[in-house]
């Protein structure tokens, strides 16, 4: 049984889809919920489903290998960031070789990097006055939004889009998408080992 932890900040609309999905499935398993707010969302979506969930502190975070081994002493074989806004460590990363994935709110490469997150990005898309905008599912390296793209979803944008109605659009490609590609790289992953 593959375990995932979920990497969130906020409400946890992504988390919810992926716990649902995830409920009952005979390879993988939403393990642990990692919150780096607290009383954000997620916590309650991870409770009502009955999964731990681990609040972090910055400090620790950055400077300390502690979350690291406390993923490894739960048996965590997979992290997903799912509106996670904190950059991922290098230690993380090196203890978890491309098996960590992320959800960016539009077409990477344009629209990524520091800061770019949320309302933010649709703001300068609709801005720019892009035809379309989409989705990006990617790996995580030592960058932002910089990582092997996995997958991408585009919607077109009309003229009387707004950030908000493009966020509306985008949060359904994500809940459609995001799961089934977390089970195809997991499952994948498990394949290479």
């Amino acid at each position: 049984m593959q375990q995932i932890a979920i990497f969130a900040s906020g409400a946890g609309s992504n988390a919810q889809k992926i716990i649902e999905y995830f409920k009952g499935h005979n390879r993988i398993k939403v393990a642990l919920v990692v919150c780096n707010k607290p009383g954000a969302g997620v916590i309650s979506i991870a409770e009502r489903s009955a999964i731990p969930v681990l609040l972090i502190e910055k400090e620790k975070f950055f400077r300390s290998n502690v979350y690291t081994n406390a993923l490894k002493d739960r048996g965590i074989n997979f992290i997903v960031l799912a509106g996670f806004l904190w950059k991922i460590p290098a230690t993380l990363i090196q203890a978890f070789p491309g098996k960590i994935i992320n959800i960016h709110p539009a077409l990477l490469p344009n629209y990524g990097g520091k800061g770019m997150y949320g309302e933010i990005v649709h703001e300068a898309v609709i801005a720019n006055k892009e035809k379309e905008s989409g989705i990006t599912i990617h790996y995580v390296d030592e960058q932002y939004d910089h990582g092997d793209i996995i997958f991408q979803a585009r919607c077109d944008i009309i003229e009387s889009d707004t950030a908000h109605t493009l966020a509306q659009k985008i949060h359904q490609l994500e809940h459609k998408h995001y799961p089934g590609v977390v089970e195809e790289v997991v499952i994948k992953s498990t394949k290479i080992e």
